[in-house]
């Protein structure tokens, strides 16, 4: 009898437990998340991370000296640099170039210098015996003049023939000393040209070995005031360091950031970039401080993107001037920034989850008493809600999962998707023609040829 009832009392409870299952499983069916279409005030908000820096700056550059090209250094490493976050003095130790570089043109300067020096002198010696050797010449030529001048002078006597031959030598005499002297005018100026010459190689190694010891004393780098050392960032975000090369297209160092002034900068991609206006008011906050919020302003946009690493999409640098200060803050530290990108009330909005697309067109889930597959136009919109411009009515109600029999609702609203297609038409139908514009402005004027055949182009250059 036992047995029976314990049979019996278990039958009851597994249909009471295969009941049980079954209403939970038949309410969970028939259980939707859903949403209504309301009309609410939207912000729209671009979410950016950053890193701080400096609005100013003043810049630790390397030597002035370096800029002199008749030094021929063109670029020097970096030997030694102090912890990037030191507080440094007016006039403090920062760091130092490569002496051996320089040092090593100075020996060989100095080398040249005393060469020039030592031909110089050889020029000078050479010189003056060469001159001295003609003078001699000269002297000995005068004293042949006067020679003849005397055997003329005693063939008065003699026969005519006698006294034109003596005429005759001492023309001849007269002549080569004449030609001498002229000889010896040049001869004078082409040494002293050559002296000269070697004089101004000489002074030319002599500033060379004077720049070179200037550029030595100036390679240890001081502080041109007081402030936080900053390592220097090149433009495509390599950090000036010890090893880094230096030069005067690339001179900067390190910095010394006004604190005071401190921008977020930041890059904003490709789709969003057409929402942010400089002016625009932003949350930021500081990652190493996340009770910290503070206030800022977009200040400035590029108008040029780049792409980023390892993607084919474009950003877009933006800096955002950061409202206040805080000892605190420090460069380099990330930023989480918010940019306020619009705010419009009393819109009719649906949540961005109740969004589903296709390659082509955007719907939602629409409970009418049945359900429908509704397509949609939608404006703006932020992470959470999207503007609805047409497909749904306020009040309406969505459901925010797609549901199992998808394959099997119909779709509606086949002429709002019609009416995009044809606004993204006529967009750019607008744009071909502007661009055509364009170019037409840009091609040269033409003018009547003589005769009324043609036109002849006039091309200004």
């Amino acid at each position: 009898m036992n047995r029976k009832r314990l049979i019996i009392f278990s039958g009851v409870a597994l249909v009471i437990v295969i009941a049980w299952f079954a209403l939970v499983s038949e309410n969970e069916v028939s259980t939707q998340i859903t949403a209504k279409v309301e009309k609410r005030d939207l912000d729209i908000l671009v979410y950016t991370s950053g890193h701080l820096e400096a609005e100013k700056s003043v810049k630790i550059s390397c030597p002035k000296e370096m800029s002199n090209r008749s030094l021929r250094i063109y670029d020097l490493k970096i030997t030694d640099l102090i912890e990037e976050g030191t507080y440094v003095d007016s006039g403090d130790y920062v760091g130092a170039l490569d002496h051996a570089a320089v040092e090593e043109q100075l020996k060989k300067a100095k080398e040249e210098y005393k060469q020039m020096l030592e031909g110089f002198e050889d020029a000078k010696m050479d010189s003056n015996l060469t001159l001295s050797n003609i003078r001699d010449q000269i002297t000995t030529l005068t004293e042949d003049v006067e020679e003849k001048e005397i055997i003329l002078a005693e063939s008065k006597y003699e026969s005519p023939s006698t006294i034109r031959k003596a005429e005759m030598e001492k023309e001849k005499a007269k002549r080569k000393l004449n030609q001498e002297i002229k000889g010896y005018q040049l001869k004078k100026k082409q040494e002293l040209a050559k002296v000269k010459r070697k004089a101004l190689d000489v002074d030319d190694r002599k500033k060379r070995v004077g720049d070179l010891e200037k550029l030595l004393a100036a390679l240890n780098i001081k502080a041109p005031k007081p402030g936080m050392l900053i390592y220097a960032k090149t433009p495509w975000g390599r950090v000036t360091k010890v090893g880094s090369t230096v030069n005067m297209w690339n001179s900067t160092i390190a910095e010394l950031p006004d604190l005071s002034r401190l921008i977020s900068k930041t890059y904003v991609n490709e789709v969003d970039i057409a929402k942010i206006k400089v002016g625009q008011k932003v949350e930021v906050g500081i990652d190493a401080y996340p009770e910290k919020k503070m206030t800022g302003e977009v200040i400035t946009l590029a108008n040029v993107g780049q792409p980023m690493p390892r993607s084919d999409a474009k950003v877009f640098e933006v800096k955002i001037r950061v409202h206040g200060s805080s000892k605190e803050l420090k460069p380099a530290m990330t930023t989480s920034n918010v940019i306020i990108a619009g705010s419009m009330k009393e819109q009719l909005t649906i949540p961005s989850d109740a969004i589903f697309s296709n390659d082509t067109l955007q719907y939602v889930y629409v409970d009418r008493g049945s359900i429908e597959k509704q397509i949609i136009a939608i404006g703006d919109e932020n992470e959470n809600f999207a503007i609805v411009k047409e497909g749904v009515k306020e009040g309406e109600t969505l459901l925010l999962i797609e549901p199992e029999n998808d394959e099997e609702i119909s779709l509606s609203g086949v002429e709002i998707y019609q009416k995009i297609e044809q606004q993204k038409e006529e967009e750019k139908k607008k744009k071909e023609e502007e661009l055509a514009k364009k170019k037409a402005a840009k091609k040269p004027a033409g003018m009547p040829m003589p005769g009324g055949k043609g036109k002849v182009v006039v091309i200004n250059k």
